[in-house]
């Protein structure tokens, strides 16, 4: 593949700006939001995570696909991003546990991917004119046509996307026989959320994005979990109120990223869409509870707001990110509830936020006895 000559491709803006490159060799087009990731590794958590469903991701890091892929390294069922935009697609891969290379991984799940596009340029535009509506594609020569497709394309804002992406039936994981028992709510579910509960002594059932109180809570759980998920947190209606009546009986709940936001709306504390996301595997966060600094991956392109926050009388704002001091953690003062705006189970290298899921665990135990 590598040495055959490849097709022009483009990436069309909604604003209508244009940046070209070539096709990786698979034709057709795709639509979605772009965003950028700044991480120097895991492309392939990236690619399967559910929060990334129904966006065109534009990768950083100047070389995707050098380390191919292995199948232990998925954070679903499968590809969840709309497309993928990079600046060089390596068709042959170095790793000695790698299960195959990316290109035919990629054909696998028909994803279309464009290369050789200035990716400098492209994420510096993003950030000075913010995320938008973008359409990548092999065909060039009808921009007209895809501007149509373009406009057509719903915006992020006010899209509820968890049920895309969520279980339709509950299903286990974990050891039956753990000491914990956990109910989580799949608003778009990393697996290694799920491992790191199950290394930690618990059993967990995992419910659709839509489950009550009443359906969670016949599981006769130590806990519950909010996960992350894709999309506006703001018409999950039913997880809100799901949340309210965890909230209200005063039960052991943890929320990260979508799952945070929406405790924060359970809790009457508005959201709002950021100008450009945070996405990447080295974002600092300070703990305002211990004073320490974190180094974390996030992933998230809406967040609480922060005057409503710290107006509200029974919520404690834990944790801010120190880029732009957005809301990174909140905690509530009479219950036994709190949440992050970032993912302690990727653990791209630092281990610094896992804590979170230890945290969640002896709230869990003092709660037993």
């Amino acid at each position: 593949m590598k040495y055959q000559t490849r097709k022009k491709a483009l990436v069309l803006l909604a604003d209508g700006t244009i940046f070209y490159g070539k096709s990786i060799g698979i034709e057709g087009t795709a639509t979605g939001e772009i965003c950028f990731n700044t991480g120097m590794t895991g492309y392939q958590e990236i690619f399967t995570d559910p929060s990334y469903f129904g966006q065109l991701m534009v990768a950083t890091n100047a070389h995707i696909g050098n380390y191919g892929v292995n199948n232990e390294e998925v954070e679903s069922d499968g590809i969840k991003i709309s497309g993928l935009i990079c600046r060089n697609f390596s068709f042959t891969h170095s790793r000695v546990d790698s299960d195959g290379n990316l290109f035919d991984w990629f054909k696998q799940h028909n994803l279309v991917a464009i290369s050789d596009v200035d990716t400098r340029a492209l994420v510096s535009y993003i950030r000075d004119n913010g995320a938008m509506n973008a359409i990548i594609s092999t065909e060039v020569d009808k921009i007209d046509e895809l501007k149509k497709q373009l406009a057509a394309t719903p915006n992020m804002e006010g899209l509820e996307l968890a049920s895309k992406v969520s279980t339709r039936e509950p299903y286990f994981f974990g050891n039956e026989n753990a000491p914990i028992k956990i109910s989580a709510l799949d608003i778009g579910i990393k697996k290694n959320i799920l491992r790191n509960l199950a290394k930690r002594g618990a059993y967990i059932k995992v419910y659709p994005y839509n489950a009550s109180f009443e359906e969670m809570s016949d599981f006769n759980p130590d806990g519950y979990f909010i996960s992350n998920g894709p999309g506006d947190p703001e018409p999950l209606e039913e997880a809100q109120n799901t949340a309210k009546e965890i909230i209200k009986r005063d039960l052991p709940l943890f929320g990260i990223c979508l799952g945070h936001q929406v405790i924060a709306l359970a809790n009457g504390i508005s959201t709002y869409k950021m100008h450009n996301g945070h996405r990447g595997i080295n974002h600092p966060v300070k703990n305002l509870i211990t004073g320490k600094g974190e180094i974390t991956s996030q992933n998230h392109g809406f967040a609480i707001n922060r005057e409503e926050t710290e107006a509200h009388p029974d919520v404690e704002i834990t944790h801010v990110h120190l880029n732009d001091n957005t809301v990174a953690g909140i905690r509530m003062k009479s219950k036994n509830v709190f949440s992050v705006q970032y993912h302690p189970e990727a653990s791209p290298g630092p281990h610094d936020a896992e804590y979170l899921f230890d945290q969640f665990i002896e709230n869990i135990k003092k709660v037993k006895g």
